[in-house]
């Protein structure tokens, strides 16, 4: 999102309560010539309350360097294991009529709790800080998050991070304008752009590195996702309930991980082309109904770049969003707290300025 829209949208003041209400600054002070200074005073009071955030708001000073692009440079290694994972998954499509309905069950639920570490845990609490959460649920989020096999914690924050600040550019670990394979899969399959490398060695990740959960999943990584993300969805069905081995590996871990992988690759491909942009006709992400239905609410994605510090990553709370409701539920069990939200006057000002009068807010 550009900055100097952000300056216009944030307010001056605000109450630290369980839902923080995040408004436009008033007219008067604008009609009484301090504009200026109310756009300054905005981006300050942004950061105070989204303080770890500032590296999460779009750039518009960032120009792609002249010259030749750099060529892709190839890596074998996740070539072969992706085309592995998804051969191992096409045929376990066609094991799932012949599966154990407890099998089926615990494939779905294990796809859910996969999907929340990502999006509530990752993307939400993490990249962008949008609530705050206590320990008991930063431990099941760092859980679900081993089980998704997504990157560490510290590295998913960090691009997307990245993603944010320099969107659909050569520093865009995804960018979309490298075409859909690439913003979907490709960019996993060979070398980071330059860019990329060295806008995220800019970033301030302290608020990373001093959270202890965090460190402590990046230094243990590689066996934990061994553990969470392989033996244990394998194992679980075999030894529980007597499935065939085939079944659980290829169903319950391999087809379960290559949809989880594939919903969350949506947004950053389908969501980033395909859909409406309601909120700022300026940018390329949409909104995209299909992908929120498999990436449990992360398809609200014009929304969601226009303001990054909605915890709902959507305009609308629960509609079509599960991680939504799942972060109110904690809310109500005393597990998270501080929700950040947008005012709806501050986004139907948003909608008439920047909208592509695609729809109505509201």
């Amino acid at each position: 999102m550009p900055a100097h829209l952000l300056q216009e949208e944030i307010s001056p003041s605000y109450t630290m309560t369980t839902t923080t209400t995040i408004t436009a600054p008033s007219c008067r002070a604008l009609q009484n010539g301090a504009a200026k200074a109310a756009a300054k005073a905005s981006v300050e009071d942004e950061e105070g309350i989204n303080y770890e955030m500032r590296d999460d708001v779009f750039d518009p000073t960032y120009r792609e360097k002249e010259g030749p692009k750099p060529k892709f440079i190839y890596v074998w290694r996740n070539i072969i294991l992706m085309s592995m994972l998804h051969l191992g998954a096409l045929y376990g499509i066609f094991l799932v009529p012949s599966c154990h309905i407890y099998t089926l069950m615990f494939t779905f639920g294990y796809y859910m709790i996969s999907a929340l570490g990502i999006t509530a845990g990752a993307h939400r609490l993490w990249s962008h800080r949008t609530y705050k959460a206590r320990l008991p649920l930063r431990v099941f989020l760092t859980i679900a998050n081993t089980m998704a096999f997504q990157n560490d914690i510290f590295e998913w924050a960090r691009d997307h991070r990245v993603h944010h600040k320099f969107s659909e550019t050569d520093a865009d670990p995804h960018n979309a304008q490298r075409g859909f394979f690439f913003s979907h899969v490709g960019w996993l399959l060979v070398r980071k752009h330059p860019d990329v490398i060295e806008k995220g060695r800019l970033l301030d990740l302290s608020d990373l590195k001093a959270e202890k959960l965090v460190m402590f999943q990046r230094k243990y990584y590689k066996p934990a996702i061994l553990l969470m993300c392989f033996i244990l969805p394998t194992f679980i069905p075999w030894y529980f309930w007597g499935e065939n081995f085939a079944h659980s590996l290829y169903v319950s871990t391999l087809l379960r991980y290559a949809i989880v992988l594939n919903a969350t690759w949506l947004v950053n491909s389908a969501a980033h082309m395909y859909g409406s942009r309601p909120y700022d006709k300026n940018i390329n992400p949409r909104e995209n109904i299909l992908v929120a239905l498999g990436a449990v609410g992360e398809g609200f994605h014009n929304y969601h770049h226009t303001f990054p510090y909605d915890y709902s990553a959507s305009e609308y709370r629960w509609h079509i969003n599960f991680t939504t409701f799942f972060i109110d539920c904690m809310c109500l069990l005393g597990l998270a707290y501080d929700r950040k939200k947008v005012s709806k006057a501050t986004i139907l000002a948003r909608c008439s300025r920047t909208g592509e009068g695609s729809s109505k807010s509201g």
